[in-house]
């Protein structure tokens, strides 16, 4: 059962989340899951599911969103994330957030939003140009309300997020400037790791491109995915020297081998030559195999019984509503729009 965190504990509060748009592969896992199951332990984390922000980009098919997001959820817990510990809500079940948006769409420009190196660069990957929806224009302002909303003092994010995080201090900084010190400012967590690049080499990991490994892939994807992944085409022989640059099996290593100093001796080994690329995807798929199975292991059981997992998630939006609630009759009162209020 989760509680309300305002009176189970003052720590402080981590907000984080996903878009539902298929299920979770290693990108997120080393991207937020293994921050969330760290941060879980020392902070009070909140999980969104997205939904409302996916669709912005998947408005003419909104089942691949709807359709995602209970498996997005058994992703979570899944990988070790806690309801008793960390609460899962769904964004489009918290009103509030939505109402939350609009008032801050009102102290940010087009220009500005139109600025914003993340949406620059997500409008350059979908081809949008001037058919851009303004929902998805405008999504960076939901997720200030999401952050706000929590008064989340932490967000973690990859580093192509933190325009992200300088536009939602911006836009609290307006807010507080015009109706007093009523939202709060967050800071960025970095991860360890950047973004996990696509099997293929491809920056962008993602479902549609066919580059990735789901967090549920069975051995035997897992074996084809490894061996599908790009190394160094100059690299022919065993003999001949390799290139570590851009080697997407040495970037997997660096994430998931513990053993840093082996990573660096492969390095070594590999740009004087004398390593092979099979032998080093033998031994990541041995590191990813490991890692998988018992995520795998975990998804297959709580699969049995999507109830517990439909209310997992409804009693988590209801403890992230309260708050929500909470902070917005705040931000109503300060711009005086309380008109029926005693």
């Amino acid at each position: 059962m989760q509680h309300c965190p305002s009176t189970v504990s003052q720590k402080p509060i981590v907000l984080t989340g996903d878009r539902p748009t298929g299920p979770l592969h290693l990108g997120h896992y080393v991207g937020s899951l293994r921050t969330r199951l760290r941060l879980q332990e020392d902070y009070r984390q909140f999980v969104l599911i997205a939904d409302l922000q996916a669709l912005t980009d998947n408005a003419e098919n909104p089942s691949k969103v709807t359709g995602n997001v209970l498996a997005v959820a058994m992703d979570y817990l899944a990988v070790g994330i806690d309801p008793a510990k960390t609460t899962i809500c769904i964004q489009s079940q918290i009103p509030e957030l939505a109402e939350l948006s609009m008032y801050l769409l009102n102290l940010v420009t087009v220009a500005r939003l139109e600025r914003n190196p993340t949406v620059k660069e997500e409008i350059h990957q979908r081809g949008f140009q001037r058919t851009i929806p303004a929902g998805f224009l405008t999504y960076p302002v939901s997720q200030a309300a999401d952050i706000t909303a929590f008064k989340a003092r932490y967000v973690p994010v990859g580093e192509d997020q933190l325009p992200m995080i300088e536009q939602t201090n911006e836009l609290v900084r307006s807010f507080n400037r015009i109706c007093g010190d009523v939202l709060v400012e967050a800071e960025a967590i970095l991860s360890r790791v950047g973004r996990l690049p696509g099997i293929d080499g491809k920056t962008k990991m993602s479902k549609s491109l066919g580059n990735t490994i789901p967090l549920s892939a069975e051995p035997d994807e897992i074996h084809r995915a490894v061996e599908r992944m790009y190394t160094d085409p100059g690299h022919v022989r065993v003999s001949d020297p390799g290139k570590v640059e851009g080697n997407v099996v040495f970037t997997y290593l660096e994430a998931f081998e513990e053993d840093t100093l082996l990573v660096d001796d492969l390095k070594t080994h590999y740009r004087r030559g004398g390593l092979g690329d099979r032998a080093l995807k033998q031994m990541l798929e041995a590191r990813l195999q490991e890692t998988l199975a018992p995520i795998r292991a975990c998804r297959h059981q709580l699969a049995q019984d999507p109830g517990r997992i439909i209310d997992i998630v409804r009693e988590g939006t209801e403890v992230a509503r309260q708050i929500a609630t909470s902070t917005l009759a705040e931000v109503r009162r300060a711009l005086g729009l309380n008109y029926f209020c005693r």
